[in-house]
């Protein structure tokens, strides 16, 4: 459920190198659908689960990263509200004409954090051809496939300035910080968003380099899932980061690894319900191995220092 307006995270626009072999992943061994294709030659994918036209857009490009995010806004009213907001927090907001950017989505604005990452929101968009059945349903249209990932789940993004971004997601998007790991000086070294019962939608680490992402993570349904996921990293030569483990930030149970162009990909399942009334989680920056990795508790260093 939305608590306040923000649905969920519903769009990421990815850079890739090889747009054939890594389009082969996300349809093979992730499991997404290929929707179609844009003007431009950029690709659009759903997961099996999803009813929206598509969640994620892969482009062509030198370097592997991100373009943009998007979130999904309940309503007309509250995506001008959000739009209102923005503008007098200070960003800059870009409106976007319907059926331009995507293909399926109405109306977008898109405004710059201060972390360096676009963000964009949305409210109206036209039902996927192959959505989940509405009456009397199957539990799904077709066998899933690969890893089976039911849904665009969340992102981590690096980025300057987190403690703003923080405050910025919070009064203006109308989402809260179920947890928080600082500095031992008490400043934010990264953060967990949420706008529904999620553990997060989103998170942020403070880093010196704007606009970067460490990971897109899609939801497995179970453990046992994740454990095909590790198979078939394995089986098709993946590079895997870590896992398969359990946070003890979220209590995810989890696996990450790297798709061919080298942007990272958590394939996760479990999380603990979240509600605003909680009290919020904290952790002090020499725990964040523990909280991270919780059954070895120690810090990985390529899963802070690897990102695109």
């Amino acid at each position: 459920m939305a608590i306040n307006g923000t649905v969920r995270p519903g769009l990421i626009q990815l850079k890739v190198l090889d747009l054939d072999k890594t389009l082969d992943f996300y349809k093979d061994i992730l499991g997404l659908d290929e929707v179609g294709r844009t003007s431009d030659g950029r690709v659009m994918l759903k997961a099996y689960d999803e009813f929206d036209h598509h969640s994620v857009v892969l482009r062509k490009a030198s370097e592997a990263g991100l373009d943009y995010v998007g979130f999904k806004i309940l309503n007309v009213a509250q995506l001008e509200d959000i739009k209102a907001k923005t503008e007098k927090f200070g960003y800059k907001v870009t409106e976007i004409a319907p059926n331009t950017e995507q293909p399926g989505f109405g109306k977008q604005y898109k405004f710059t954090l201060c972390t360096g990452h676009e963000f964009h929101i949305y409210t109206d968009v036209e039902q996927a051809k192959d959505h989940p059945q509405l009456r009397n349903p199957d539990i799904w249209n077709k066998p899933p496939k690969g890893m089976r990932a039911t849904r665009l789940d969340h992102f981590l993004l690096y980025g300057p300035g987190i403690a703003e971004a923080e405050r910025f997601m919070v009064e203006v998007f109308g989402m809260y910080v179920p947890e928080i790991c600082n500095t031992p000086d008490g400043k934010r070294l990264a953060t967990w968003i949420t706008g529904n019962n999620k553990p997060h939608d989103l998170a942020f680490v403070e880093y010196p380099k704007a606009g970067k992402i460490h990971h897109v993570g899609f939801y497995l349904e179970t453990w046992e899932d994740v454990l095909n996921a590790a198979d078939l990293i394995a089986i098709n030569r993946l590079k895997l980061d870590t896992g398969p483990t359990r946070h003890a930030i979220t209590r995810g149970k989890t696996i990450y690894f790297w798709e061919p162009s080298g942007n990272r990909i958590e394939t996760y399942c479990g999380g603990y319900f979240a509600y605003p009334d909680s009290p919020q989680r904290v952790w002090d920056a020499d725990k964040l191995g523990r909280g991270l990795f919780y059954f070895s508790g120690e810090m990985i260093p390529s899963f802070l220092e690897i990102v695109t």
